[in-house]
């Protein structure tokens, strides 16, 4: 499933290539017609992500949601970009810190800096952690591939084979198809995807808990802390409890877990209070430099080719996720998995006691 880096990226895609322009929604698969009839001919107003869900924004006080779930993913082809780090184009640079009223598109937040230009791909196509030139010219058009490039955008983001025209045929069950003249964007399979007033998306956000990009600084961290530490639920359950904390899934919370030497079994009433906050900091860094790489790095201290390997490959990028049985990198002890609320939990018997 996405975690939250992935959705923010996913908001930022649809920040420079749909809002201020006019698309035309339809639903190829059907199962979406009367939500695309909605909001067909209408401009995006915003595109705004808390934790996992997404919202689009239109001029008539419509919100597209969109959870993508298990499964889902959104296609981008057209004139797009491999990696929209900045949105220069209305001068916002990075993520908007304040979610704003529903309704509301908030101000620019003109704070931010673009990230570093990554290296480029092997295969010649262009690094998907390049930073947005301010000019709007790291597009995939602009730096010189086909016209109708192809983005995948889900956990993983994938460039695919350009299409011959524009706008391609659907391929699959498009759940929605948002077309502007230039772009075009097909989701499948996801959990949810429901046009909502301005106050049923305020509902919604009003049931999550703090996003570190949303909710920055001390007000998000003392929501945090006061919840986990009236709960007798173990410290691993509310991690991925989207009412306590937002964004985080089953790699950053084993990471998290991990990076504190915290044990996943203990209830969040006894977890000290600074232990909690640390967890709240260290999520929001993690956040914060997986939405700049497009990738979820939880390992620090990395020499040059280290770093280099962690970004080409998911085995060398996480001190514990995925590494069942395999010897913890600190202490040598095999890491342990187990089943928790239906996902599997990683952790080391060892240096989490």
């Amino acid at each position: 499933m996405p975690e939250g880096h992935s959705v923010h990226r996913i908001a930022r895609q649809f920040r420079l290539h749909f809002v201020g322009k006019r698309v035309s929604a339809s639903s190829p698969q059907g199962r979406f017609a009367a939500g695309a009839a909605e909001l067909d001919g209408h401009v995006v107003t915003d595109a705004r992500a808390v934790g996992k869900q997404m919202f689009l924004e239109f001029d008539h006080e419509r919100w597209l949601r969109v959870h993508l779930g298990m499964y889902g993913a959104w296609d981008f082809a057209g004139d797009i970009t491999a990696d929209a780090t900045v949105l220069a184009a209305n001068g916002r640079m990075g993520q908007t810190n304040q979610l704003g009223t529903p309704g509301q598109s908030g101000k620019p937040n003109q704070s931010g800096k673009p990230g570093q230009s990554g290296e480029p791909r092997s295969d010649g196509a262009p690094s998907l952690n390049a930073p947005v030139d301010a000019a709007g010219e790291d597009s995939l058009h602009s730096i010189g591939a086909p016209r109708v490039a192809r983005l995948r955008m889900a956990e993983q983001e994938k460039l695919g084979p350009a299409a011959d025209t524009f706008p391609p045929e659907p391929i699959g069950a498009v759940r929605v198809r948002l077309l502007t003249h230039d772009t075009v964007a097909d989701l499948r399979g996801p959990t949810a995807c429901e046009v909502l007033s301005p106050e049923e998306v305020q509902a919604v956000i009003g049931r999550l808990g703090p996003d570190p990009l949303v909710d920055p600084g001390k007000r998000g961290e003392d929501r945090v802390v006061a919840v986990v530490r009236r709960k007798p639920t173990p410290i691993g359950l509310l991690l991925m409890d989207q009412s306590v904390v937002s964004g985080i899934g089953n790699v950053y919370r084993a990471e998290l877990l991990f990076r504190a030497r915290l044990n996943p079994h203990t209830p969040g009433r006894d977890v000290p209070e600074e232990t909690v906050r640390m967890l709240w900091r260290d999520w929001s860094k993690l956040l914060k430099l997986g939405v700049q790489q497009g990738q979820m790095m939880t390992m620090d201290g990395l020499g040059a080719k280290q770093k280099a390997a962690a970004l080409a490959h998911r085995d060398d990028r996480h001190w514990v996720y995925h590494r069942a049985g395999l010897p913890c990198r600190v202490c040598g002890t095999p890491i342990a998995v187990e089943m928790a609320a239906g996902r599997k939990l990683y952790w080391c018997p060892k240096d989490q006691a």
